[in-house]
């Protein structure tokens, strides 16, 4: 692949993705490290992308709040999760939904289905939720955080401790084969851990991205989840600790 074709295909993933990690793009790209690194330098001195803590992005995305960017990177990963997630839902069924940027794409899919009862601590899937189709939304309570527009602390969890619905999904921030699912974030651990417990159904959405990663906090063992909806098959030790917890993966393509 000659330089001027990478340079295209870069600014293209950027498109698509928004930011991406050295390390994706050199994958992505199939060529080394060193090689990426080359290719960037020019369209970083010429303002095309912008170089941030190992990773590239578009001039543009720069200024995006924190959610806004993080619903661009693996947009099209977690979309197709979205699909698959939204295929096993019909019509009039309750589902609970945590705050996160495949959640927010279930959201979206979930614009089809029609009289849905929807409990979610997230601003954004209230709003693409509500008042449509015959929809009924409640939403947690407490003080929204300013880079995601949702509710956490004791509140939210109360008020949501009240409900027991059909379909329980979560994301997640790390996924580690001997701990289980993780996050960064303790009051969003403990949020999510409350939402896997109130569902039927307690399902994790998450792209590749997170498998091997070992995060801050403990949200649950695999054991508390029925299933698991992600783009690529997990490494072999997270698999193995999944089938013996007795969680069904589903890949969406």
């Amino acid at each position: 692949m000659n330089h001027s074709k990478r340079h295209s295909d870069i600014l293209r993933l950027l498109q698509q993705e928004g930011t991406v990690s050295i390390a994706d793009l050199a994958h992505k790209l199939d060529v080394s490290l060193e090689t990426v690194r080359r290719d960037i330098k020019p369209l970083t001195t010429n303002g095309s992308v912008v170089k941030m803590h190992g990773a590239v992005a578009l001039p543009s995305v720069v200024g995006e709040a924190p959610f806004e960017k993080r619903m661009r990177e693996n947009s099209e990963a977690k979309k197709a999760i979205a699909v698959a997630v939204a295929a096993t839902i019909r019509d009039g069924d309750s589902i609970m939904l945590d705050t996160g940027t495949t959640t927010s794409y279930l959201a979206r899919e979930l614009l089809g289905h029609r009289q849905l009862t929807v409990v979610t601590n997230s601003s954004d899937i209230a709003r693409t939720l509500s008042t449509v189709n015959g929809n009924r939304v409640y939403m947690a309570g407490g003080e929204l955080r300013s880079d995601n527009g949702a509710a956490f602390g004791i509140s939210a969890i109360e008020f949501i401790s009240h409900f027991t619905v059909g379909h329980a999904v979560i994301t997640t921030g790390a996924i580690d084969a001997a701990i289980g699912i993780m996050d960064y974030d303790l009051e969003e651990a403990e949020f999510a851990r409350a939402v896997v417990s109130r569902g039927k159904r307690a399902i994790v959405v998450t792209d590749h991205t997170k498998f091997g990663r070992q995060g801050l906090v403990r949200v649950c063992e695999f054991s508390a989840l029925t299933e698991l909806f992600t783009d690529k098959a997990p490494p072999r030790d997270v698999s193995a600790a999944l089938k013996a917890a007795g969680v069904n993966v589903t890949l969406a393509r």
